[in-house]
């Protein structure tokens, strides 16, 4: 299989190394970084983004609100399929519908970073077939669980796992004050401990999940009617977190 990543960022080459792909070319507008994709991947190279080259699989590694136009640019360069993994589904998959008839069709979700693989990997399949099965089979043998959802199913769960837990423990990281560590609880330490994997990461991609994903405003609804809470409310509001 010859796989062109339009993005050559860390969940680009990520897919490049587990999709099963023979040969890979790497684009991006940095082309710095497309060599050093290339350079640590097996078999591959680098193309320029305005490459009239064709291959057999086009799969776009980008921020989300680029996957639109960069799905409706390169889908032509597919013979066989067009997939990405992007992180949202809604805008994604219609992208794909869009731009990409005639070809197999996936959007594929890595609900990790890449250190982390393997991992949980939801995807949706708009049009299958041979070559979508066997990148499917190949994540699967790198170990990672594959399974099929919807677009509304998916990207009603990020409003949950992404967008509330991610303002969850950022407004825990503003509002919390610097302490001894002798006084950390089993409960204060893992806080902080997922607030430095936060913070260790790139801003810019949680700005996007926060834009694309409601739930933010709901977390800070829920703070609030803790914090303002008398007893009864307290122990009432304390009884529905449990439920």
């Amino acid at each position: 299989m010859q796989l062109l990543v339009v993005g050559a960022g860390e969940m680009g080459r990520w897919f490049a190394r587990h999709s099963g792909a023979d040969a890979v070319a790497f684009a991006d507008r940095d082309p710095e970084v497309a060599r050093e994709a290339a350079d640590e991947t097996a078999d591959a190279t680098t193309v320029p983004l305005d490459t009239d080259e064709r291959f057999e699989v086009v799969c776009v590694a980008v921020p989300m609100t680029a996957v639109p136009d960069v799905i409706s640019e390169y889908a032509s360069k597919a013979t066989e399929a067009v997939v990405d993994v992007s992180g949202e589904m809604r805008d994604s998959v219609a992208a794909l519908s869009t731009h990409a008839d005639g070809r197999e069709r996936a959007s594929f979700h890595p609900l990790f970073s890449a250190s982390n693989a393997p991992g949980n990997l939801p995807v949706v399949v708009d049009s299958g077939g041979p070559t979508v099965d066997a990148i499917r089979e190949a994540l699967s043998a790198a170990g990672n669980r594959v399974f099929e959802t919807t677009p509304e199913e998916h990207d009603r769960a990020m409003e949950t796992v992404q967008a509330k837990a991610h303002t969850a423990v950022l407004a825990y990281a503003l509002a919390a004050e610097e302490v001894d560590p002798r006084f950390q609880t089993n409960l204060s330490e893992p806080l902080d401990e997922l607030v430095d994997r936060i913070a260790g990461n790139t801003p810019e991609v949680y700005a996007e999940i926060q834009e694309r994903f409601e739930g933010g405003d709901s977390v800070a609804e829920a703070a609030r009617a803790l914090s303002e809470a008398d007893r009864e409310s307290f122990l009432d509001l304390y009884e529905e977190a449990g439920r």
